[in-house]
Parts: structure tokens; C-alpha cells; sequence
């Protein structure tokens, strides 16, 4: 668990949407899987999980596209309808968890990744932290 900052603020692009995060947080994970790969177009993204009600937005109303996980189930991405800045993640299978796009924070420097998780997505040139834990899918949170 990620613990050492337990708030941080973010937004998208243009400054529309602004967020905060209230800490601790649950995870911050490089994932791979291949919906990450579409929408981002490149080979991972880093994640923070935290609980849904840790995030608090402040200003703006983000826009969703749902599309289907490989679990099945919804995968909910939330972002600004001006600049399309992606801002984070919900849906099904993480319940109340959602994932922010540690890119939209105002300073990201502040969080470490602790894993990489949907290795088995993994493109051959994305290259990792080495001492970093690997998951084949999303690993059991209990």
C-alpha cells in the first residue's frame, strides 16, 4: 500500500476538471492490459487505487465512455469533454475502487509504482522496473 502521500490534487489538461485525492491509497500500478494499451496508445499506464469516496472533484463534470473488460464487466473511463484529458477509471470489477491516471496529477513525482499488473498483455519494447512485482491480471486485493 501506497502511504507515504496521502493527498493530491490533479486535473485534466485544460483545467476544467480539477480532483483531489485523499489518502492513503490502496495501490499504484503500471498496467498493461490491452484497454490501457487503446487508450492511452502506448504499452502501459500508471494507476493509483483508491477507494471511490477518497475521491473528491472540484471543479468540472467528466464525461464516460464504457466499454467491456476481459473480466466482462464495465470498464468505466471518465475524462474531460473539452480537452479529452483522461482523469480515471471505474467499473465493475474494481467496485468501489477507482483508478486514477497518475499522468493527471499535478505532480505525479510524488507517487512511486509499487507493481506492474496484466503482464500477460505485455508489449516486448515496454520495459519495467525489474525489482517490481508482476501479475498476470489484476491481482487479489483482500
Amino acid at each position: 500500500m501506497s502511504e507515504a502521500v496521502s493527498r493530491l490534487d490533479g486535473g485534466c489538461l485544460c483545467g476544467a476538471i480539477r480532483y483531489r485525492l485523499n489518502g492513503p491509497f490502496l495501490f499504484v500500478s503500471q498496467c498493461c492490459c490491452k484497454d490501457c494499451q487503446k487508450a492511452t496508445g502506448t504499452g502501459h499506464t500508471t494507476i493509483i487505487g483508491v477507494p471511490g469516496p477518497q475521491l473528491q472533484i472540484l471543479a468540472g463534470t467528466p464525461k464516460t465512455y464504457t466499454s467491456r473488460g476481459d473480466s466482462g464487466g464495465d470498464v468505466v473511463r471518465h475524462f474531460c469533454a473539452e480537452c479529452a484529458g483522461r482523469l480515471y477509471t471505474s467499473g465493475t470489477l474494481p467496485g468501489e475502487i477507482v483508478m486514477i491516471q497518475a499522468g493527471s496529477l499535478d505532480e505525479p513525482w510524488q507517487i512511486t509504482p509499487e507493481s506492474v499488473i496484466y503482464v500477460k498483455d505485455a508489449l516486448p519494447w515496454d520495459k519495467f522496473d525489474p525489482a517490481l512485482p508482476r501479475f498476470e491480471a489484476l491481482p487479489d486485493r483482500n
